[in-house]
């Protein structure tokens, strides 16, 4: 067996600016995943995996050891140390993988329900939003410029696996791809809105979410068909936005039943 011990390995140099940097991510339209939950999240969705990263030691462990006889692909063994160096959890699981970004892009023209990200930097809210897009049906998402990189590693990780359940996309003009939506349009607003429960959301609805420090920027907010408020009566000013995206999809789901 070859065990890759090396981190001048130009492979594992590859892998590495994958991870760290989004520039590499977008032109080569590849992404490495880490852990146990995303890798089979991907083999269940029948995602594009390119080839299969293990480390020695994780070899041994059963749970890896079925992912490998189920992603079917080459598999590379590297040394518990250059697996470490290549993958930026602190205590890595011992499987990774190199995947093909997704080439499918939202529809929104034929969509059954979407979200539109405004300038919402923060990964770990891009991460939790495409979770619970997954979680609730929300076919398709569009992040504005300024957001994250949606195959960052911490975005990964915090979307458990929901990047494979739904259509994500980068969105150069994002008030021309909210007309092509034929449903409701509703944008979260922190106040002044109207109050969620009593909001007309029948029917397919392309929600747009902002950063808590700036929203939606207003001419993006003025092509929506309402704008929607979750009533809070604590002493809290706003929401975090992954909270409010939640409760907006479970909503408009629980009225699409």
């Amino acid at each position: 067996m070859n065990i890759l011990r090396s981190r001048a390995n130009p492979r594992v140099r590859r892998w590495q600016r994958l991870v760290r940097d989004s520039k590499a991510r977008r032109a080569q339209a590849r992404a490495l995943i880490e852990g146990t939950r995303l890798v089979s999240a991907c083999i269940a969705a029948g995602g594009a995996i390119e080839e299969l990263l293990v480390s020695q030691s994780g070899l041994a462990r059963k749970e890896i050891s079925g992912l490998v006889d189920r992603a079917g692909v080459e598999l590379v063994v590297l040394s518990d140390a250059v697996f470490r160096a290549v993958v930026d959890t602190e205590t890595p699981q011992g499987i990774a993988a190199e995947i093909e970004i997704p080439a499918v892009a939202p529809a929104l023209a034929e969509s059954r329900g979407g979200v539109v990200m405004d300038r919402i930097q923060d990964a770990g809210n891009v991460g939790a939003i495409l979770r619970s897009a997954a979680a609730f049906g929300v076919q398709d998402v569009l992040l504005s410029s300024g957001c994250a990189d949606p195959w960052s590693p911490k975005v990964l990780r915090a979307a458990m696996g929901g990047h494979f359940s739904v259509r994500i996309g980068a969105s150069r003009n994002p008030i021309a791809d909210v007309e092509r939506f034929s449903g409701t349009v509703a944008c979260a607003v922190p106040r002044g809105g109207v109050p969620i429960a009593s909001a007309d959301l029948k029917g397919p609805v392309l929600w747009i979410l902002g950063s808590e420090a700036d929203g939606v920027r207003g001419d993006l907010a003025a092509r929506a068909d309402l704008r929607v408020t979750i009533p809070m009566p604590g002493a809290i000013e706003s929401m975090n936005v992954a909270a409010a995206a939640a409760i907006c999809f479970y909503e408009a789901s629980r009225r699409a039943k």
